[in-house]
């Protein structure tokens, strides 16, 4: 027989059971948000790894392309390779404060023409022409150039044009200026500088040609401000 105080007793326990009742709802719903919310930041994880992973291997696919264009000049050691940048010693390529090609310059460029042309034919890239100097002034009182940034231009320029001459497709190269900046040695001895003298040639990527724009009249990637740059001139006839 239920007496009065099991009914209250029954009564008092009912508010207890609805709240843990909903308690547990509640952390199941937390627990459900949080699982949802992990699941998501996982999957945008491994979609970045995959990501990361698939340029990685871009990348090294285009330096090995690369480096077996340059086979040649490589083994020879009349260039280098380092991170996708072909170096030359500017010494091999035009004498002090002067921008005028020597007759080893311009057979090394002539043997550099050949695949690097090959190699453009197969990627929507576009050669960088860079020129750089040591931090002295131009020697010799030659009026030619006013500083180390005409030079270094002048020299991208004569890079450039010897390119196009040799059959690099003009829509395909562009000359850069960086004069004395962007050393890669010190300039307190002669060693140094003359490794700060060199011309560079760096593939980069294309920039999509604008709607209507033939691929020639695409646009060069933006570089950095420290650059000054400039375009070879038609060859005269």
């Amino acid at each position: 027989m239920t007496t009065l105080d099991d009914v209250d007793a029954a009564e008092a326990a009912l508010p207890v059971w609805t709240a843990f009742g909903d308690l547990m709802a509640g952390l199941l719903g937390a627990f459900v948000l949080i699982l949802v919310c992990t699941l998501g930041l996982q999957f945008e994880l491994t979609a970045r790894l995959q990501d990361e992973i698939q340029q990685r291997a871009a990348q090294t696919q285009r330096l090995q392309t690369l480096e077996q264009a340059l086979a040649g000049p490589l083994a020879a050691g009349r260039v280098t390779l380092h991170n996708g940048r072909i170096g030359i010693n500017g010494n091999v390529l035009f004498e002090l404060s002067s921008a005028e090609l020597q007759p080893e310059g311009r057979a090394l460029l002539t043997s550099l023409a050949a695949p690097l042309t090959s190699y453009l034919k197969t990627r929507q890239e576009i050669l960088m022409v860079s020129g750089f100097t040591d931090d002295r002034q131009v020697r010799g009182g030659s009026k030619a150039f006013a500083d180390n940034w005409e030079l270094s231009a002048q020299r991208a320029l004569t890079v450039t044009r010897t390119l196009i001459e040799e059959g690099v497709p003009p829509a395909a190269v562009f000359a850069a200026a960086f004069g004395s900046q962007q050393a890669v040695a010190s300039n307190a001895d002669a060693e140094g500088r003359a490794k700060n003298r060199r011309v560079e040639i760096a593939p980069m990527p294309r920039q999509p040609a604008a709607d209507g724009a033939s691929p020639a009249n695409a646009q060069a990637p933006s570089q950095p401000d420290t650059s000054a740059h400039v375009a070879p001139e038609a060859p005269r006839g």
